[in-house]
């Protein structure tokens, strides 16, 4: 089974191999940005970058300037056409029994999950945590105990399908159950063939969980390297938005004749898989960094051990963006501009809608939205639709991909409306240009904008405003506020500009990552101990 859909820079050996799940380089902004930020500025690090996308007509091509010391880079499709011919197999017995072990931890780890667990005093001891089984830590189960075709083909998998169908579903459409199930699963399969033929790598590094972690930690089981695991946003909780809200994912029987639990299994079939793989890299990952305190917390409730974990802020280049204050006008004219990708979870429409109530108070607004357009395009057809059905086309534009340095300085406020975010650096990009932001209360929003990480933080003051998440009323509210006392935008710039030079400059962070770096390289295996001693 061959998925690797090219090696556009081929290395022996690399430092850092980041595994990249939809992200650098054939995306731009957010976890894109971050990884490009890492690698153009450890010029001493040797970086390869492992992309996994879902299919190649997904994507337009390389969207970064990839630096010299981006010495390896490979591209592969998850679900793309390469499916092995059709052929009658048995199946290996003692690997399909460990398939039924693997499903009979899934429900103790269920039972033991830290969420539904009593704490302090009460908590479980440590040896009662339940661990996968070893055989699936290894790409040997996967290329040689149970195949991509002992999976597609053989009559123990239909075996095995069928007993969880009866034991969990039975009153689902088992064609749904069945081609559920393969879709999963599949790519673990092209995974662990990724795993085999990777280069000699001294440093596994996922900025998530879901396959890009899963892929980190089997190399890391395999190498016996250490793996880091950094999540911008929480994937987990990330997949659940869009699972339970996906349309994708349905029944062809007519929606009358659906029982709630047969319309919803489907769907949490999908989010558990996601579950016991993001618990899969959590085991595995030496380290478990978060961006802000509140996602750590998530992350011991999805299972993470909190001995590992540990909070790294995001940074920004503070100098270069405060240089473009010079090109602002004081007072700012009445632009808002959200920064980010034209997709259903940056909640685009409750924009245009706080929008069409802030033009009441200020006729000559003007909303940008600067980020990519292609990724969803049905969703850009509704959110244009939108614009113009509320009589809006010349206060809204759909500017694409810009350079923000030449955007920010003419906004006066900046603003996201997401229903989930990480760590947003667009919004610490703002405040080094001298830009206040009014945001929804989702991911590190709140601290960022109103001060979280210490007592002087919080003393500080607002940087803008917090807004529930949908709600136009409240944001086109915050919006009027600044726009028309400047007084308080003036406070709020102030706040911002102190905010992100004591906190959140790039030196800080990149610091912390490199030296993390050195240390995990500088990590000996048992086997180059041995050899040393021979």
């Amino acid at each position: 089974m061959s998925t690797k859909a090219g090696v556009i820079r081929q290395a022996d050996e690399v430092d850092v191999m980041f595994m990249s799940e939809g992200t650098y380089p054939y995306i731009r902004g957010g976890v894109s940005s971050w990884i490009a930020q890492i690698v153009r500025e450890m010029p001493d690090v040797r970086f390869g970058v492992c992309f996994l996308g879902s299919q190649e007509s997904d994507y337009e091509g390389i969207r970064y300037e990839l630096p010299e010391n981006l010495v390896h880079l490979e591209v592969h499709y998850m679900f793309g056409n390469n499916t092995p011919p059709v052929e009658p197999l048995k199946g290996d017995k003692e690997g399909f029994e460990a398939i039924e072990k693997l499903y009979a931890t899934f429900k103790a780890m269920d039972k033991h999950h830290p969420a539904k667990q009593p704490q302090g005093d009460d908590a479980p001891d440590e040896e009662e945590i339940v661990d996968f089984p070893d055989m699936i830590k290894h790409i040997d189960f996967y290329l040689n105990k149970v195949t991509f075709k002992d999976f597609l083909y053989s009559r123990r998998s239909w075996d095995f399908i069928n007993k969880m169908y009866m034991q969990n579903c039975k009153d689902v459409p088992f064609i749904d159950y069945f081609w559920t199930l393969r879709n999963i699963h599949r790519p673990i399969w092209i995974l662990a063939e990724i795993a085999k033929t990777m280069p000699k790598t001294k440093v596994f590094h996922s900025p998530s969980t879901g396959y890009a972690g899963f892929l980190g930690a089997l190399c890391s089981y395999d190498r016996k390297r250490p793996f880091l695991l950094t999540e911008h946003g929480i994937y987990t909780r990330e997949r659940k938005i869009d699972m339970l809200t996906a349309e994708w994912i349905d029944f062809q029987k007519p929606s009358l004749l659906k029982q709630p639990e047969e319309m919803n299994y489907i769907k949490r079939m999908w989010v558990n898989f996601f579950e016991k793989i993001g618990q899969f890299s959590y085991r595995r990952a030496d380290h478990i960094l978060s961006l802000y305190p509140g996602a750590q917390r998530i992350q011991h409730a999805f299972g993470a051990d909190a001995t590992k974990t540990r909070v790294i802020p995001n940074g920004v280049d503070a100098d270069a963006l405060m240089a473009t204050m010079k090109h602002r006008q004081d007072p700012p004219k009445p632009i808002i501009t959200l920064i980010g990708r034209v997709v259903s979870i940056k909640d685009i429409k409750t924009f245009i809608r706080a929008i069409r109530i802030t033009m009441n108070a200020i006729p000559d607004v003007e909303a940008w939205i600067v980020g990519p357009t292609e990724e969803d395009p049905e969703y850009y057809h509704e959110c244009k639709n939108m614009v113009q059905a509320l009589d809006l086309q010349s206060h809204m534009k759909f500017l694409g991909f810009q350079n923000i340095k030449e955007i920010l300085p003419k906004s006066a406020l900046q603003t996201l409306t997401s229903i989930s975010e990480g760590m947003p650096l667009v919004i610490l990009e703002g405040f080094a240009a001298g830009v206040p932001c009014v945001a929804t209360n989702v991911g590190s929003c709140y601290d960022l904008i109103n001060g979280g990480l210490d007592e002087y933080d919080i003393n500080l003051g607002s940087a803008g405003a917090i807004t529930n998440i949908a709600n136009p009323g409240e944001l086109a509210k915050q919006y009027i506020h600044f726009l028309t006392n400047y007084d308080a935008w003036k406070k709020a710039q102030e706040v911002a500009l102190e905010r992100v030079n004591r906190y959140y400059r790039q030196e800080l962070f990149l610091k912390e990552y490199h030296d993390m770096y050195m240390e995990a390289m500088s990590y000996e295996t048992p086997q180059e101990v041995k050899a040393e001693e021979v």
